[in-house]
């Protein structure tokens, strides 16, 4: 899941410098290479600030939509049920 995050972030980020998207978010630079380079993986609240900064949502960012899918295909299922 991290290469998955990391491949998201640097395309988020685009032609954009480290420097300026980190200074944007209010992180170093070192820590947006470490989420880039999958070493790490940014804390709740920092998702949420590099989401707001590139206009997407934390769950489209950094969580895999096909298990998002299952838990709301799930969801379904279990009010056809009940």
């Amino acid at each position: 899941m991290r290469e998955l995050i990391a491949k998201r972030l640097t395309e988020l980020r685009g032609q954009r410098s480290r420097r300026d998207v980190a200074n944007a978010v209010g992180v170093s630079e070192s820590a947006w290479a470490m989420w880039e380079n999958a070493e790490r993986v940014p804390k709740d609240e920092i998702k949420m600030r590099i989401a707001d900064e590139f206009g997407r949502s934390v769950q489209e960012i950094f969580f895999d939509p096909e298990l998002h899918e299952m838990c709301l295909k799930k969801q379904t299922d279990n009010k056809e049920v009940g």
